[in-house]
């Protein structure tokens, strides 16, 4: 069956690059367990036919949603997984990676994702920049998307891990960098993944 990754019963553009991206920050080295549990409450979760939704009331009276994929207990790979798969593959290439990100182009990102002053579009352009610098020190012997996508997770997770308080906005930014250049790629490599 050819399964594609388009908006409905599967997970938009924006969702599948917050899955990715969380699912990369999740593995590998990292010292920011907290603030990636806070943040994944704040993650919106796509509707689709496979799952149901489960509620609990949580201590200050609010609710908290837990998505259940029913595909999952049947032993399906549904798409989630695959990008959780993605995701757990990229971490493991980023980790030999990780010694050709300069530590003070790691401070130097850092010291602009705390410029309040700066915009959306600001925060996306010095990512970029940052990603640039790196994308002349690494090999070619990967496609250009693939390492550009690798990079760019890869810089989150190193801000995240100098600067724990800055993971939703190193994660915001990269969610939008990623959106904005490498979304068909993204997609692409979920089909290709599924097919």
């Amino acid at each position: 069956m050819n399964r594609q990754v388009r908006n409905g019963s599967s997970l938009g553009g924006e969702h599948l690059t917050d899955l990715l991206v969380f699912s990369f920050l999740q593995h590998g080295p990292n010292n920011f367990q907290e603030e990636l549990k806070k943040l994944d409450h704040t993650l919106p979760v796509p509707h689709g036919p496979q799952e149901h939704l489960e509620e609990e009331l949580q201590t200050d009276g609010s609710r908290c949603s837990h998505f259940v994929f029913e595909d999952q207990s049947r032993g399906s790979e549904t798409q989630e997984d695959v990008i959780r798969d993605i995701a757990r593959q990229l971490a493991r290439i980023g980790d030999t990676m990780d010694r050709r990100v300069p530590q003070g182009l790691v401070d130097h990102l850092v010291m602009q994702l705390r410029d309040r002053s700066l915009s959306d579009e600001g925060r996306r352009a010095c990512l970029a920049t940052a990603v640039d610098r790196v994308l002349q020190a690494c090999p070619r012997d990967m496609e250009e998307e693939k390492t550009m996508l690798l990079v760019t997770m890869l810089l989150a997770r190193k801000v995240a891990s100098h600067t724990p308080s800055l993971l939703r906005e190193v994660f915001h930014t990269t969610v939008n960098f990623i959106n904005q250049n490498l979304l068909t790629y993204v997609r692409n490599l979920v089909r290709n993944e599924m097919d």
